[in-house]
């Protein structure tokens, strides 16, 4: 096992460290989550974030934002401050995957869960992206990993493990807020449930045997970690100005219906399913495939494949399904929102595997195509990953990151004051490290009192300000970003 781990471990972080090159912060709301660190650092605003135009609020808890200004005085880098977050929470997940898998079912089980985490086309993804989906899923694993390990060893709850749990649910409340419920709670009412109705047909020694523990953990993590989280927006609507219309309506509320003016692109109930068969490829269609395979062997049999399932596949199997079929519900979906099914996922995966390759005179056969589907896995997400960075320097993709930086270089050398005007590229201000947008009018006094010596501005909107700005000339522009329909930008100086 040991001979393959380092490799793939070693090709799972290039992958991870790879994905988002040429890195930028100019699509999937990237500059909004870099801004709210950004903001803390220079000016101390470490519960409530406005956004680069000033015109808006950040819409998230301040979780992922302090562990981000943490990390930067830490390493005083914000690229590093904005990606190494994430990327460890990735690498937390792959190593829990491993070694839980490996302890239940075998090592090739837990090489194999720690394979299908690395090698698809939703981790490498996020694992650098500036978002809080990986913390957010790591939350959630541990969380669901907890309730596994409990029901695998038939161990009773703790107070320890409830404080455990009332501080990871804690977490994922000041990360994202109560969509932590959405993936948690139908598992565990749906598994909850169905032990239950299994144990009401047992003996109760059988029923012992089989469970030896309750998936619920009391009510009070759950209280506690919402009242945390209702203390912050309470607040947020009492003190800061347009918190609940920006926040509450249109970041929780909008996201289950059109209120008002507030509407969030609603996708289809099915939205999910075809691109988790995308993305988790090769590893979903071989879930599918084992599935038909272990039931063909039973004779069709659902019912009897449900009776001899493990109570800590059952949980996986509700934990996965109860998390996509409640997300589905909700009108307002995005691909990246389902990535903590995946490791779950993954977990299933292993048990599936730990069965598969272990009947008697057909283990080597099955051996030998659970490595042709790793060998495709990775082909896969490395095809994907070197398509990516290929078509991100190709076109251009962090041209406006590299604009900022040669303002930044010039502005040392030559002892310029500068700032910028702009609404739609929120990336601009971090790549130049300045406080915000000025308003065009703001702008232009400045410039005629001789307050700032050069601007950046956008290339359609240089000629009427030019007009305005005494002595103004163009210095240099920013490339064209083939993949965003947005200006390029020019620095205009005396």
């Amino acid at each position: 096992m040991a001979k393959a781990l380092w490799p793939l471990a070693a090709l799972m972080l290039v992958l991870f460290s790879a994905a988002n090159l040429p890195w930028e912060l100019d699509d999937y709301d990237q500059a909004k989550q870099a801004w709210t660190s950004y903001e803390m650092v220079t000016e101390g605003h470490w519960f409530y974030q406005r956004t680069s135009d000033d015109q808006g609020l950040a819409t998230k808890p301040p979780l992922t934002g302090w562990i981000s200004a943490a990390t930067y005085e830490i390493t005083r880098s914000w690229d590093v401050a904005w990606r190494l977050p994430s990327l460890v929470c990735a690498g937390l997940i792959a190593f829990l995957l491993l070694r839980s898998a490996s302890r239940g079912y075998g090592n090739i089980a837990g090489l194999i869960a720690f394979a299908a985490f690395g090698f698809n086309l939703l981790s490498p993804r996020l694992a650098t992206l500036v978002r809080s989906d990986m913390p957010l899923a790591l939350v959630i694993f541990l969380i669901g990993l907890l309730i596994w390990e409990k029901i695998r060893r038939r161990a009773p709850w703790s107070t320890r493990d409830r404080w455990i749990m009332f501080g990871l649910l804690t977490a994922g409340m000041l990360i994202k807020g109560p969509i932590i419920y959405a993936f948690l709670l139908p598992g565990i009412v749906v598994a909850t449930v169905y032990e239950r109705r299994v144990g009401g047909k047992e003996s109760s020694a059988v029923t012992e045997r089989r469970y030896g523990t309750k998936l619920w953990f009391g009510w009070w993590p759950w209280l506690a970690s919402l009242a945390i989280f209702l203390v912050w927006v309470i607040a947020g609507c009492l003190w800061v100005p347009r918190f609940y219309e920006l926040v509450v309506v249109r970041e929780f509320l909008a996201r289950f219906g059109e209120i008002g003016p507030h509407v969030h692109r609603s996708q289809s109930i099915f939205f999910y399913i075809p691109h988790l068969l995308h993305k988790f490829f090769p590893w979903s269609a071989l879930i599918i495939g084992l599935a038909i395979f272990d039931l063909r062997a039973r004779g069709w049999n659902v019912r009897r494949a449900f009776a001899e399932m493990s109570p800590a596949t059952i949980w996986l199997a509700c934990w996965i399904v109860g998390g996509l079929v409640l997300m589905s519900l909700i009108p307002s979906k995005r691909v990246d929102r389902i990535f903590p099914v995946i490791p779950p996922l993954c977990l299933l995966v292993a048990v599936q595997i730990a069965q598969f390759i272990n009947r008697g005179k057909e283990a080597a056969r099955n051996a030998r195509l659970i490595g042709v589907t790793l060998l495709i896995a990775v082909l896969f997400s490395a095809g994907y990953v070197a398509s990516r960075v290929l078509e991100g320097y190709r076109d251009h993709r962090d041209a406006l990151s590299i604009f900022g930086r040669q303002v930044r270089e010039e502005a040392t050398k030559n002892h310029w004051r500068y700032e910028a005007i702009g609404k739609s590229d929120e990336g601009l201000p971090l790549y130049l490290m300045r406080p915000h947008f000025l308003k065009p009018d703001v702008a232009v006094e400045k410039w005629n009192k001789g307050e700032i010596d050069v601007l950046a501005v956008p290339v359609d909107q240089a000629p009427d300000l030019m007009r305005e700005l005494h002595d103004s000339t163009r210095r240099f522009e920013s490339a064209t970003r083939q993949d965003l329909k947005r200006p390029n930008y020019v620095l205009l100086t005396r």
